[in-house]
């Protein structure tokens, strides 16, 4: 027990030290670098929803650098094809002149991966990142082919133009740890930015740790404990969603479905990491009600008096937290 809380103070610092060196170079967006780094250590992977321009690259290049992992971006696009992703065999001679199959890897062979405007892609594109983000691995005419861990996809998408775009289906919407909106800077971060992104050279970040220590990092994080009360008010939390259980009056209103259960493991295991984060050894409420929002927000469905309403997700969400109770 006292390896476990040496490990656990270990990691307290690390993590704060990478997020002290990626807020050296990235203005503002506190949250969304933290819920990044989350799902980094925890495995998962995010979608991010913002306007062009807001620093999403930016962010994932710098994140990359301070882990020192492999980057790897690919911009989504309607003739985009799945072999454009994951890689294809090509016909090569070897060093007898015998012509064989060789495996060319594509972009998909990195640690890092920022899929820009993802819905820009057609599904059947899409749903070639769908064994990578949940297997951890590619197949290409019936070879598989493992993926270096870690791995991770930070998908992007444009909340405004919709003319061709491709919306993610459920399913694999529920495949990403979090969702996260990226809004405009402020003022003051506006001209910080400018003043940052102007001046003769940018400044770098450092490099914290390796490859190898983000993964034991991930298994020291599992080991956070939970207390029965929390995970329980977790479980409350994701079933209140369930529109068809009778006491959940404001799912019942506003909801054709709910979330299942990867959105209450996301959101203990983003707990446990964010407890880190913060300071402390085990998880408290606030770790819960902190993430709500952002692991639950894209795996519900709004019926429709919830869009003539003006509803959106968060807000259903808000109503949730404001009538569940802590015991």
């Amino acid at each position: 027990m006292d390896l476990i809380l040496q490990n656990i103070e270990y990691t307290m610092e690390v993590l704060n030290k990478i997020e002290g060196e990626i807020t050296k170079v990235i203005i503002g967006q506190k949250d969304i670098i933290r819920k990044v780094l989350i799902a980094i250590f925890c495995g998962g992977n995010v979608l991010l929803e913002g306007l062009p321009g807001v620093g999403k690259t930016h962010l994932v290049k710098s994140i990359a650098k301070v882990l020192n992992l492999k980057f790897s971006r690919i911009q989504f696009t309607p003739d985009l094809m799945p072999s454009d992703i994951v890689g294809t065999n090509i016909i090569s001679k070897d060093k007898d002149g015998f012509l064989n199959f060789t495996f060319q890897k594509g972009p998909i062979f990195a640690n890092i991966i920022l899929a820009d405007e993802i819905n820009r892609a057609t599904p059947k594109t899409q749903s070639a990142l769908l064994e990578a983000m949940q297997e951890k691995t590619v197949t290409v005419m019936g070879t598989t082919y493992k993926l270096d861990e870690p791995f991770f996809v930070l998908a992007t998408q444009n909340p405004l133009e919709q003319e061709g775009t491709y919306p993610l289906p459920e399913a694999q919407q529920d495949r990403f740890m979090f969702k996260v909106d990226v809004p405009l800077p402020s003022f003051d971060e506006m001209i910080e930015i400018v003043n940052l992104t102007t001046e003769s050279q940018m400044p770098e970040p450092n490099k914290i740790i390796e490859a190898q220590e983000i993964i034991q990092i991930g298994e020291i994080i599992r080991k956070v404990p939970i207390a029965r009360p929390v995970l329980e008010y977790a479980a409350r939390l994701v079933m209140s969603t369930q529109p068809h259980i009778d006491q959940n009056e404001i799912a019942k209103k506003y909801l054709r479905f709910g979330a299942g259960p990867r959105a209450l493991q996301h959101i203990v295991l983003g707990a446990k990491a964010n407890a880190l984060f913060e300071g402390r050894p085990n998880v408290a409420f606030d770790d819960i009600k902190s993430l709500a929002k952002s692991v639950l927000c894209h795996r519900i469905g709004l019926n429709f008096e919830a869009i003539s309403e003006g509803k959106k997700p968060a807000d259903i969400v808000e109503e949730i937290l404001q009538s569940l109770k802590e015991w």
